[in-house]
Formats: C-alpha cells, structure tokens, sequence
C-alpha cells in the first residue's frame, strides 16, 4: 500500500502562513519554520494590542475631558463625580468627543451638574 502524505492540506498549510508572513524581512517571509515563528508572535502581539488599545483610548478621552474640565475650573475627578449624582450616563468617549468639538455644549454641561 502506498504511504499516503496529505500532500494537498500540507501545502495549503503551508500557503497559508508564508502567504500571512508577506512583508516580514529576509527569511521570515520565505522559510516556512521561521515564518511560522514569526506569524504566531505577530498573532500574540495583535491579540494583545486589542485589548491595549482599549486602555490607551479610554486614557486619551480622560485625558482629554480633564482638560476641558480645567478650562471650566473643575478637576476631573469631581466632574465625574457630579456626573454620577446627577444621573447623567455619557460614556468617556462621548465626553470627549463633545469637549472637543462642542466646548460650549461641554461648558453648559459642566456647569448643569456641578450646580
């Protein structure tokens, strides 16, 4: 009986990673064991990035708000704080999004919950 290979899925597998390793340098776009290597850590970092890039946003609209806050003489965190006891439910995003391109609507805001 001849050794059966699975030479058509083999290859495919094969494709496959050297075809997602397109523009990584030298061998690491050639050579399937070191494109292999290098495919499953750029995996790693770009399951990890997604879930990073989740922080550095929010970090970036507190950020942003803070200083908007300050401009209308009030911290964040008590902002934030009036925010909460006046039942008002914007997210950050949103926060920030109105402190930068609607800072009048931002100012009334403040000075709505912080009264």
């Amino acid at each position: 009986m001849p050794r059966a290979t699975n030479n058509v899925a083999a290859k495919q597998r094969r494709k496959k990673i050297l075809k997602a390793a397109k523009g990584y340098r030298l061998g690491k776009s050639r050579l399937y064991k070191t494109a292999k290597d290098q495919v499953e850590k750029g995996w790693q970092y770009a399951y990890r990035d997604r879930r990073a890039k989740k922080r550095t946003f929010r970090k970036l609209w507190i950020a942003r708000i803070n200083a908007a806050c300050r401009l209308n003489g009030v911290s964040y965190s008590v902002f934030i704080n009036a925010l909460h006891k006046a039942n008002v439910e914007l997210n950050r995003k949103v926060l920030a999004d109105m402190a930068i391109h609607n800072p009048d609507g931002f100012s009334k805001l403040v000075k709505q919950v912080t009264a």
